[in-house]
């Protein structure tokens, strides 16, 4: 006795990759030759309509950025500096809070901003002058951020005074806020730099003219003038502080004595933590 089996019947897409047919094999020639099919691009013909793309496509950035995304941006701070420029995309702000921005602060992509009104009347976050904030950057708020003067954030970053849900797991399961214990805020201090898609915790303060390195996580204090990397950052470096700031030096990680063991790695060259170097906040 023999038992019936339904057998799914294949797609149109799947025969016409698999089978021999020849109506199916004329098909994929004809797919192959629409797809290696190109047209030629004579310069004098190709180099004029590229700027006329070009042109076209700085007067609708200029727009968005003069007349859509600067005006909005500015509109939700409630202290602002001169010279605040951004690029063309419109903040993302939720929630109500203080945002204060210095002089000279340049926001270069998209920028999301979170203020939650549970542990504080007004979170504030502070941008200090000159500051420097690269693409799709993310900032929770739940009591206060403070980024200092001259800071660079690569894009990806996210910075957060808050983990969003409580440590307990019961409270968890149960939907209920953070404990206000939770909220800590968080301090970026003058000149430092922070790599691309670097997470910093709640709490943690990343000392003056310091690097964290790129893809890093930050649940502490950085020490001015120093590189941090990894997950947690830990000190892999550290950098020359400019005149007057020699006091802010960690000190020098001890060598290592022991018989045949190698000396504790140079100090990374200061060039790199050099303020004003805007390409930098590409990346650490």
């Amino acid at each position: 006795m023999t038992v019936a089996t339904d057998k799914p019947r294949a797609s149109l897409r799947h025969w016409l990759a698999t089978s021999p047919h020849p109506s199916a094999a004329l098909a994929r020639r004809l797919r192959g030759g629409l797809r290696g099919f190109t047209l030629p691009a004579p310069r004098l013909v190709v180099r004029p309509y590229l700027w006329l793309f070009l042109g076209l496509r700085a007067l609708v950035f200029g727009f968005r950025r003069l007349f859509i995304a600067e005006p909005l941006f500015k509109a939700y701070c409630t202290r602002l500096g001169r010279n605040v420029t951004t690029g063309i995309y419109v903040p993302w702000i939720q929630g109500k809070g203080d945002l204060e921005v210095g002089d000279g602060v340049h926001v270069s992509g998209k920028l999301s901003v979170a203020f939650a009104a549970r542990f504080a009347a007004r979170p504030r976050l502070v941008i200090g002058a000159g500051t420097d904030i690269a693409h799709d950057c993310r900032i929770v708020v739940g009591k206060e951020v403070r980024i200092g003067a001259g800071v660079e954030l690569a894009g990806g970053v996210t910075i957060r005074d808050s983990g969003g849900h409580p440590a307990d797991p019961a409270r968890r399961a149960a939907g209920a806020p953070p404990d206000e214990s939770d909220v800590k805020p968080v301090e970026i201090q003058d000149n430092a730099w922070i790599g691309s898609n670097v997470l910093i915790l709640p709490g943690s303060v990343v000392g003056e003219g310091s690097i964290v390195s790129a893809h890093s996580v930050v649940a502490g204090t950085v020490a001015p003038y120093t590189i941090v990397a990894g997950n947690p950052a830990r000190r892999v470096g550290t950098l020359v502080p400019p005149p007057g700031r020699a006091h802010l030096a960690p000190p020098a990680p001890p060598t290592l004595r022991a018989a045949g063991a190698r000396p504790a790695p140079a100090a990374a060259d200061a060039d790199a933590a050099a303020p004003g170097k805007r390409s930098q906040a590409t990346g650490a």
